[in-house]
């Protein structure tokens, strides 16, 4: 009887200083579905391993992987690294981590990518122009336009725009780019998480939604004509409503995704109820990208106290919407 190969699913260990290659390492404690392959310079990891007083083995991505073992996949660092300290000097290799990994989801040598947190300071110190692996991968996939989504906690929250200023958001709000955002939204919901028919509530951006314009025009002339308009195909949209209190159960219960209008009216919702457990998904990629909820946390970095459940969320999400789309028709 045939026997389909394995899931390979790419993780990067991302900032070398970080806890990335902390909670990569406790990758060996799980067992997955799915082959899972770590980016990142062995001799770090092997180093940090010792550090953090782990027993365990890296074995290369074509070998059999024993229990307590990792694939690792070797990227050499440029300079050696410490834990809990930034060096500038490592920023390509950190770069170098996602060009590997996503070339790999190209081919069809992993069926998906994990990210490990980076350092968008030090990257952007070194001289690299990065706002963010949701914009990267945009760029580097050439996917005209992604969403940033978080899940976790019993909510999903969607992003109409992601790492800018606040002063910012108004003029990136725009009806084209609220409807681009709300057509990948539905599809995805569908395609990656088997949705039917997506349910979904849509912030306004001003206190109140504007109230009635007297707070802000951006519900009346961006955020509602687009909500109508795609109401009118038979998306199923509630909006724009008050961001204080969108988020009660009585909504909640009904919706399957929230769309936030930026970065910070929703995601400390969502961290509150599932910090250190909820993940990143990116939307409208050609290939599968999910991601912790977290950051490099450098004062963890070798302590044995970074908690890894972010990481292993990320990771099953990733191998069921792998498996979801390896099954489905062509």
């Amino acid at each position: 009887m045939f026997t389909p190969p394995k899931t390979v699913i790419a993780v990067t260990s991302g900032e070398p200083a970080g806890i990335g290659p902390d909670i990569c390492l406790a990758l060996a404690r799980r067992s997955f579905s799915a082959r899972i392959v770590v980016l990142g310079d062995r001799e770090m990891l092997e180093s940090r391993a010792r550090q953090l007083g782990l027993d365990l083995r890296l074995s290369d991505p074509e070998a059999g992987v024993a229990p307590g073992s990792i694939a690792c996949l070797h990227v050499p660092l440029a300079f050696p690294c410490r834990a809990g300290k930034l060096d500038r000097r490592n920023a390509p290799y950190v770069i170098s981590l996602l060009d590997r990994a996503i070339a790999g989801c190209k081919t069809g040598e992993f069926a998906a990518l994990v990210t490990a947190p980076v350092h968008k300071g030090v990257i952007n110190d070194a001289g690299t122009a990065f706002i963010g692996h949701t914009e990267y991968l945009a760029e580097r996939t050439g996917a005209p336009q992604v969403v940033m989504m978080l899940t976790g906690g019993g909510l999903r929250v969607a992003l109409a725009t992601t790492h800018l200023a606040l002063k910012d958001v108004p003029r990136a709000l725009t009806r084209d780019g609220l409807e681009v955002t709300l057509r990948i939204l539905r599809a995805e919901l569908t395609r990656r998480f088997g949705i039917a028919a997506p349910r979904v509530l849509v912030a306004g951006l001003n206190p109140h939604s504007g109230e009635d314009g007297y707070f802000g025009r951006e519900e009346i002339e961006v955020i509602g004509p687009v909500i109508e308009k795609l109401r009118a195909e038979g998306f199923q949209l509630t909006g724009p409503l008050p961001a204080d209190t969108l988020f009660v159960p009585a909504l909640l219960a009904n919706a399957d995704c929230v769309l936030a209008m930026y970065h910070d009216q929703g995601l400390p919702v969502l961290k509150y109820a599932s910090f250190g457990k909820g993940i990143n998904v990116t939307l409208g990629l050609p290939i599968i990208r999910t991601s912790v909820d977290h950051g490099t946390a450098l004062q963890l970095a070798g302590t044995g106290r970074a908690e890894p459940e972010s990481l292993f969320a990320a990771v099953e999400a990733a191998i069921e919407m792998a498996q979801a789309e390896a099954r489905s028709p062509r």
